[in-house]
């Protein structure tokens, strides 16, 4: 066989494989049908969208879209507004978490929350890092040493912080506390990592930082992103959601979104007309 012929069809046998790859995926989210008010304003209109393991998913749309009312549903955050109400379904790994028997606590272990500016607790960085664990019983200090270490090392910022972890974590920098919230976040064990717009506040090289670190955490952990930049949700994403009034206009993989968008108003946001 001519070796032309030989690595096409190794290109295609590669090709195939990739696909069913995907196809396999399971589905981590699933919203159906979900609608949420803010008292008598409709934020969330008939949300349907699944949403596979083991990706980056971004969710992308101008201010007031409902981006981040969205990814506050997954894990009920938004249920702390005393005015909101919610319909529809909310499927984390088959179960509806808007079931009175889902346990809120339960939710929360599994579905971990970065915010747009950098929390971290007014303790040393250790501290920070051992919150969670301590709080579900650890108190072994052998275990909670191994846990702080791999969830340093696991946000790329243990070399940075090695050599001074009982110091306050606000002597860090911004970029720096940034992924001290990502390695709490990790130290607890989620299957899923829900961000919400976390490098709006960052300089750019702790930016990359963060971007590159979220390319090596969907190797373990499935990723939702609220990102306001574009560019960004094209560099890291595999598939995203365009939210415009409440609503999602168009879900696909990211090559396409940012390519061929199946919705004029779609191409009209990435392309700078309106947002």
């Amino acid at each position: 066989m001519p070796v032309v012929t030989e690595k096409a069809n190794l290109n295609t046998k590669t090709a195939n494989l990739n696909q069913k790859a995907k196809e396999n995926k399971k589905v981590v989210y699933h919203t159906k049908d979900l609608n949420l008010w803010y008292g008598e304003g409709h934020a969330l209109k008939n949300i349907n969208l699944a949403i596979n393991e083991n990706e980056v998913t971004a969710i992308i749309g101008p201010s007031g879209c409902g981006k981040s009312t969205y990814i506050k549903t997954l894990n009920r955050m938004v249920e702390l507004v005393p005015s909101v109400k919610i319909s529809g379904e909310i499927l984390y790994r088959e179960r509806n978490i808007l079931d009175k028997s889902f346990k809120v606590e339960d939710l929360r272990t599994s579905v971990g929350m970065v915010f747009q500016k950098p929390n971290p607790f007014p303790k040393s960085i250790y501290e920070n890092v051992a919150y969670g664990p301590k709080i579900h019983g650890i108190r072994d200090k052998k275990i909670l040493d191994e846990i702080v270490e791999k969830s340093l090392r696991g946000a790329a910022i243990w070399d940075e912080v090695k050599d001074r972890l009982n110091q306050n974590a606000y002597g860090l920098s911004g970029g720096q506390q940034q992924r001290l919230c990502i390695a709490r976040c990790l130290a607890i064990e989620p299957d899923v990592i829900l961000m919400d717009e976390p490098t709006s506040a960052l300089d750019p090289i702790s930016t990359l930082k963060v971007e590159e670190l979220v390319q090596e955490l969907k190797e373990e952990f499935s990723i939702i992103i609220v990102t306001h930049n574009m560019q960004q949700a094209a560099r890291i994403s595999d598939k995203t959601a365009f939210f415009l009034n409440g609503e999602v206009i168009e879900f696909a993989e990211t090559d396409k979104i940012f390519s061929t968008p199946s919705d004029k108003r779609t191409e009209d946001y990435i392309t700078g007309r309106f947002g």
